[in-house]
This record gives C-alpha cells, structure tokens and sequence, in this order.
C-alpha cells in the first residue's frame, strides 16, 4: 500500500469531520505538523477537540484554527504564549482541560499501549483531582488519569521512509512518538523523505506499522516562539579613542 501522498490537503483529503478528536505534535512550535495544521483550516472541520501540549501562538499552529473557530476544546498543559487562546477561554467560547505536563505525555502513551487508565501521584489534593478516583497505594494517594487515544494523529518528523517509520529530532521527540500511537488514523509531514531500508533500524523512533498517509514537506519554517539576545557590547573602533 503507498502511503505517500503529494501534498498535505491530498493527505488529509476526506479525513477530518466535525466533532473529531484530534492529536498534534510539537513542544511550544518546535516539531509541530504545521501543514498539516493548515490542512484542518481548510477543511472547515468544526467544533474539534484537539489534545496538544499547547496551542501554539496567534497566527503559528493551533492558533490558526483558533482565529476560524474551528476548535471547540483543547487538552493541554501549556496555554501561555497564545493570547487568542485566553481570550476565547476567559469568554466560554473555548473549553478547556488542563494537564501537567508529564500526566499529558503519560495520557498519550498510554492510550497507544492499549491501557485505557493509570494513577500517578501528580495532582492528588489540588483542582486536577476534583470528580476523578483516587486511591491509595503503600500510603500513598494516586488519582487515576484516563488514557488518550484520538481520531486522528498529526505528526512532524524529521526522516521517515515511505513504509512510514520515522525518526524525530530533539526536543521535536517529546510529544510526537506518543501521538503517532496514540490514533486510529496517524498522518505525518517529514522533511527528509527516503526509500525503505534507508533508515538504520536502531534509528527508528516511531515503526511505521503506526502510520497510515505520509506527506513530504521539505524546508518547513522553523519559528522561534521567544527571541532572547544580548545587548551588543559597545566597543570603539580600532585607533578612536571613546
């Protein structure tokens, strides 16, 4: 079965229908599947629930389909950068589900590995407990977190080959291994696009037995969310005196 497809809109052709869950990729904008992304906009899908670390920024990401009213409710840990984002949750029009960080990636991998509920000690005693069992181990409180498993899953990649098997590249690892499990369709952009058997197996992240529809999207932008930089020190010209 080829898994390739020509562009991002053709990939996602047909796939994306109201109401759906969604899962994406990427840790603040580094390794999100932003054409992909893009692809959901123009689809005109509404009322979604997307499950994403965070919601990227107005204009960048997730925050493309927060500016069509596309999303209905995020699951997420990391809201901040957004300011759509707060404006559309402090005024009801957006719901929201908040997660630490650690149970998100856990919710995700779990839902990939067939386990539908785990406890974890993260949050017993504060809001993220509130109408969820908690139960009590060696002395210990756990509160149990359901696993997540979407619709769709919307990857980036560094390399994938074109049975699907992928490798991600630093901080692009956090969320997309578990998202690429953790779906009943997982659609993925790669950069670096190579024959099968190109890619040393003991490379491979993500084996491509999870992945159904593969687009290549080589030199995708990569934004910086924060610009930090130092005041350029004053120095004198050789030969003048300050």
């Amino acid at each position: 079965m080829d898994k390739c497809f020509k562009d991002a809109a053709t990939a996602m052709a047909g796939l994306i229908k109201d109401g759906m869950t969604i899962a994406a990729g990427g840790f603040g904008l580094c390794g999100i599947p932003e054409a992909l992304i893009e692809a959901v906009r123009e689809s005109g899908a509404k009322d979604l629930t997307f499950v994403s670390n965070n919601a990227g920024v107005d204009g960048i990401g997730l925050g493309r389909l927060l500016e069509t009213r596309q999303i209905r409710k995020m699951i997420s840990s990391y809201v901040g950068e957004n300011k759509l984002f707060a404006q559309q949750y402090l005024s009801g029009e957006l719901e929201l589900e908040f997660n630490p960080q650690g149970t998100l990636a856990e919710r995700l991998r779990a839902g990939g590995a067939g386990i539908p509920a785990f406890f974890t000690r993260t949050g017993v005693g504060t809001v993220i407990a509130e109408g969820k069992e908690v139960r009590e181990f060696d002395g210990e409180k756990y509160v149990m977190e359901r696993g997540i498993f979407a619709d769709v899953a919307l990857v980036h990649a560094w390399k994938g080959d074109t049975e699907g098997n992928l490798v991600y590249r630093k901080t692009a690892r956090n969320f997309n291994p578990m998202m690429a499990t953790a779906a009943k369709m997982t659609v993925v952009e790669v950069e670096h696009l190579v024959e099968a058997g190109s890619i040393d197996p003991d490379c491979i992240h993500t084996p491509g037995i999870f992945v159904q529809r593969i687009v290549h999207v080589p030199n995708p932008i990569k934004h910086i969310e924060q610009t930090t930089v130092r005041e350029r020190p004053l120095v004198a010209p050789v030969g003048v005196e300050e």
